[in-house]
């Protein structure tokens, strides 16, 4: 099976958005790690405090769609909901 990659940005509009990413992305970091199928995972922000790029890496596609199914009902999807996302995912069949 391929592995799954999700490479992007989170792309913040306001300070207050990076402050609000920056308060609660180290939960969603620990969390993502833990998961079974994780390879890697992480988010950083970039020279532009606005942006973040986002590197993630699991197993197989049914790791993926489990981390994306536990990330869809957590705090983190519902408090950085309105933050747009600019992602690219390859290794999908």
């Amino acid at each position: 099976m391929a592995k799954i990659t999700l490479t992007g940005k989170l792309l913040c509009a306001t300070p207050q958005d990076a402050t609000l990413v920056a308060a609660h992305v180290p939960e969603h970091i620990r969390l993502t790690r833990a998961e079974p199928g994780c390879l890697h995972f992480d988010v950083a922000q970039t020279a532009n405090p606005l942006i973040w790029d986002v590197n993630e890496t699991f197993i197989d596609q049914a790791a993926f769609d489990a981390h994306q199914t536990r990330t869809k009902a957590s705090d983190w999807a519902r408090l950085t909901a309105n933050i747009p996302r600019d992602f690219a995912i390859s290794g999908q069949a």
